[in-house]
């Protein structure tokens, strides 16, 4: 079952929905105990939709996390060199067997095609890369002493596999949420404005995102020979905005539906298309993830704390393990080293030391700066969305070395495009910007019933991308979310 389906919007949300929410609004004491075991079955419910039988293995992973957290807490206090000993075993065995069923799963069918040239055909569940991490997160930070362990289960499971983010994050860290599992209020201004994201994220899917997707998969299903250098550009860069609004989609889905639900999940996604360097890319891009990594890798491999050369190792390996996360194909790995390299190099640049204060010379600057990651950001994708590396080489060397005459050079990605696909295409650009963020705070600011009325229009907008998204629906055949295989 996924966010932009029929079932999922017309049946299961609303019944869920006014369930939880009527249990919430009673005000009694075990009210949130009460609707926490109705987002379990539903959440549960949710996942089994899609996978009747392996979701014995995401609620097995939680288990083993539940357990061994028990087992670290009771003595994380104890300075007992034995006791110690015992509590990083728990660790490592949690850890080595919940990376070890996403091993099996995930990469064993990839290491045998490695190794013998014959593939295995092993079932990947959904969701298994984000509800693995998250599970890992709780037992470590339990370790660390960031999170006391929990010693109901159900609690546990509620965290890991609440359906808003179960299947495609965002990421959420135990800490986080504990605290709201425990005790949250819901009224009617958080529920709306939740409605209103949850339709904001659906439009960026089944707006943009369907539609660019198919020049993006037109183009990347053409033959070497066939392929342009116009036509590989087109593809590019309907691709760039197809993945950012189907993910980005996706986590505003998920981060709406939470504030329904009297829940506040972080951002996942900051305008990444707004960046200078791609050091600043990440910090936009994908954020959960990335500050997994960086929490629970980077750091404990030393951080940037043990010398320049020492810390570039470090990035390598958190982005080869970024770009591993993703799929079990060369293309991802090579995609993650791709954007470390470009941030070693960043690493290495010297800074000017003093500000430019020319406007000219700051506007080329800026220009340059900008121009350099949207090209990193471009050919990474073109890598990462290519089926083998050696298709995305070709693909990126027709980008630079193909320039046929045009407009017959376009054919090939024109073949699909219309007056309606351009308009998509200009209002992703505009979307790739902070515009709506522009215009709430400066309506803030003014106050009174310039507010006002922007927050009417801004609900009312989003009831007609919601009609337009059912007609879309209804109209045509549906995507499913890129990131629902990862």
């Amino acid at each position: 079952m996924v966010f932009s389906s029929p079932v999922f919007m017309f049946i299961f949300l609303p019944l869920v929905f006014f369930v939880v929410t009527g249990v919430m609004l009673i005000k009694c004491k075990p009210a949130v105990k009460i609707a926490n075991c109705l987002l379990l079955a539903a959440s549960l419910f949710f996942y089994a939709w899609g996978e009747p039988v392996l979701i014995l293995f995401m609620i097995g992973v939680t288990l083993l996390c539940y357990l061994f957290a028990l087992v670290i807490e009771r003595f994380n206090n104890s300075d007992h060199p034995k006791k110690q000993a015992f509590r990083t075993a728990a660790l490592v065995i949690s850890l080595v067997v919940s990376l070890g069923v996403l091993f099996f799963y995930k990469y064993a069918g990839f290491a045998s095609q490695v190794l013998t040239g014959k593939a295995l055909n092993i079932p990947l569940p959904l969701g298994i890369s984000f509800y693995t991490f998250q599970a890992l997160s709780y037992v470590i930070d339990v370790y660390k002493g960031k999170a006391k362990a929990s010693k109901n289960f159900a609690k546990v499971l509620l965290y890991v596999s609440l359906f808003p983010q179960l299947v495609a994050g965002p990421i959420v860290k135990y800490q986080d949420v504990e605290a709201q599992l425990e005790e949250r209020s819901l009224n009617a201004e958080q529920v709306a404005c939740g409605l209103r994201r949850f339709i904001c994220g659906l439009s960026k899917k089944m707006l943009i995102a369907n539609t660019v997707a198919v020049m993006a998969d037109s183009v990347f299903s053409l033959g070497a020979a066939e392929l342009t250098g116009a036509a590989a550009w087109c593809g590019a860069i309907a691709y760039l905005f197809q993945i950012y609004f189907d993910f980005s989609g996706y986590s505003d889905m998920a981060i709406g539906l939470g504030a329904m639900f009297g829940f506040r999940f972080n951002e996942n996604f900051d305008y990444p298309y707004k960046s200078l360097s791609i050091k600043e890319f990440w910090r936009r891009w994908h954020i959960s993830v990335s500050s997994w990594f960086k929490e629970y890798l980077y750091f404990p491999l030393g951080g940037n704390r043990k010398g320049r050369f020492r810390t570039c190792i470090n990035k390598i390996i958190v982005f080869f393990f970024t770009g591993l996360w993703h799929g079990a194909n060369f293309t991802f790995i090579v995609w993650g080293l791709w954007h470390g390299f470009f941030l070693l190099l960043e690493e290495y640049i010297p800074k000017p030391k003093k500000a430019i204060k020319s406007m000219p010379v700051k506007i080329i600057t800026y220009g340059l700066r900008y121009i350099y990651t949207m090209l990193v950001v471009i050919v990474g994708f073109v890598i990462f969305r290519a089926d083998t590396l050696s298709y995305g080489i070709t693909f990126v060397g027709k980008m630079f070395a193909d320039f046929g005459k045009l407009p017959e050079s376009l054919g090939p990605a024109l073949a699909t495009a219309d007056v309606y696909t351009g308009i998509i295409f200009i209002a992703a650009v505009v979307l790739s910007f902070p515009v709506s963020r522009i215009i709430m705070k400066k309506a803030e600011r003014k106050g009174g019933a310039v507010k006002n009325v922007v927050e009417v229009m801004s609900f009312g907008g989003a009831a007609v991308l919601f009609i337009a998204c059912v007609l879309c629906l209804a109209s045509s055949s549906y995507n499913p979310f890129i990131y629902f295989r990862f």
